[in-house]
């Protein structure tokens, strides 16, 4: 990735912006951000229950620097606030994840997910309409049978360009607890669902019915020491999967070996140093995140303070350890007062497997190159986001005299968190939800 090399990765493409920052509401925050498999389109939720589906412009000769925007082609209410009467509690419609199935016909197909409800999403487009029906008026009344006289054989009529979204299914009340992730299977036949304590494996033509492939409920749920993060499968094998717990461990299943899958086949946890143990040891070491690198030989984890990837034949520790923002181990008393410690920070590869994107605070994002083991921190807000303005390094200034381009890591806006990235499967485009604002930023054109 050459462009490392010059520390100025990308251009800034104009963000698309749900609503200005001035005025949203906690319903307009993203919550979830997701290419499909070409990356022609990409998925937004937010915590008002919306999806909404951008597409990329096409080429063209007039305008070939365009081909990286992103404009709105689909907004729909995928999940409408609900109560369960039994428990007395509310279930949010907040989008908690989305994941797009591979494209089989001219329809697109999504999974999007609140804390209960997983909804398989058909997205089309319709560009005709028919017309001359015999039993239906124009206006699509009945028409009395007694006054159809003559047959009439229907034609297709072009019509402006729609784009409908339809649920196909839904699958339901298979969940005790919050819904924390989904994964399609390899097969493109079934797919996972993670809550705290259970992973429930679906089959895509049937919604009344799942199997439990994971409880790590006890009996006694005051002995309970750790809860389930993030599960996903394996991008190639359909029989392995891999889930990542509290306690900043990460167990690799395969459902090969039995049909409840409570005991791991690899386990990776990686010892803890003894001089770094303090009273937020626990917190900071729960993973928030865990993702398969595409050729399925490393699995790249996220908690607090690092990233790690972890090759799958090396289970005791990581093969690499990445400082997010290690400048903040010394504020973790105050960011556990303001409940920001608890925060979950996704990590995502890139399409080949040698670059590893993840946020912070202050709006910023960190970039590290497996390769050349560079860095650089670069920001997404709407001060530098003119169009085409190359996007300059950012350091933060821990302690001592603070040069002129230093943030001081005392002045860090920690309101202002990149949670939920997301990286083009092929190109280098990479698009970053700050608050209710998403930026989507290019790889260098000349």
């Amino acid at each position: 990735m050459k462009c490392f090399s010059r520390y100025l990765p990308y251009i800034f493409r104009p963000p698309n912006t749900i609503l200005s920052s001035s005025c949203h509401t906690e319903a307009d925050i993203i919550s979830t951000v997701e290419f499909n498999h070409t990356g022609e389109l990409l998925a937004t939720g937010d915590k008002g229950g919306r999806v909404v589906i951008f597409q990329r412009e096409q080429e063209s000769k007039n305008q070939v620097h365009r081909r990286g925007e992103y404009n709105v082609y689909s907004t729909f209410q995928s999940h409408e606030p609900e109560f369960d009467y039994l428990k007395s509690l509310e279930i949010e419609e907040k989008i908690n994840k989305i994941r797009w199935l591979p494209q089989q016909n001219a329809a697109y197909f999504l999974l999007s997910t609140n804390d209960k409800t997983v909804k398989l999403w058909k997205v089309s487009e319709r560009d005709k309409r028919p017309e001359g029906y015999n039993l239906k008026d124009e206006e699509g009344r009945l028409r009395d049978p007694a006054t159809i006289t003559t047959l009439r054989v229907p034609v297709l009529r072009p019509m402006d360009l729609m784009v409908e979204a339809t649920p196909r299914r839904v699958f339901a009340n298979a969940h005790t607890y919050h819904i924390n992730s989904i994964s399609v299977n390899s097969d493109y036949e079934t797919y996972m669902s993670a809550d705290d304590l259970r992973i429930n494996l679906w089959n895509f033509e049937i919604t009344n019915q799942s199997f439990n492939i994971v409880d790590i409920k006890p009996t006694n749920m005051e002995e309970l020491t750790e809860v389930i993060t993030a599960a996903e499968f394996h991008p190639h094998h359909c029989n392995t999967f891999v889930y990542s717990s509290s306690k900043g461990t990460i167990r690799l299943c395969d459902m090969r070996a039995s049909a409840l899958c409570d005991r791991h086949t690899k386990f990776f946890e990686e010892p803890e140093d003894p001089s770094n143990r303090s009273f937020f040891s626990e917190i900071i070491s729960s993973i928030s995140d865990v993702k398969f690198s595409h050729s399925g030989r490393y699995i790249m984890t996220r908690d607090y303070l690092t990233v790690k990837v972890w090759d799958l034949n090396m289970e005791n520790r990581p093969i690499e350890t990445y400082q997010v923002h290690d400048y903040l181990r010394s504020k973790l008393c105050s960011l556990y007062e303001n409940d920001c410690i608890f925060d979950k920070f996704e990590c995502v590869w890139n399409g080949s497997d040698s670059v590893i994107m993840t946020g912070s605070y202050n709006n910023f994002f960190r970039m590290f190159d497996r390769n050349t083991k560079r860095d650089v921190t670069l920001e997404a807000s709407r001060e530098n986001s003119k169009p085409r303005a190359i996007l300059k390094p950012r350091k933060v200034c821990v302690g001592g005299k603070r040069r002129k381009d230093e943030i001081s890591v005392d002045s860090l806006d920690f309101s202002k968190k990149i949670l939920h990235t997301a990286w083009h499967p092929s190109e280098n485009i990479i698009a970053v939800a700050a608050t209710n604002n998403l930026y989507i930023f290019q790889d260098k054109v000349n």
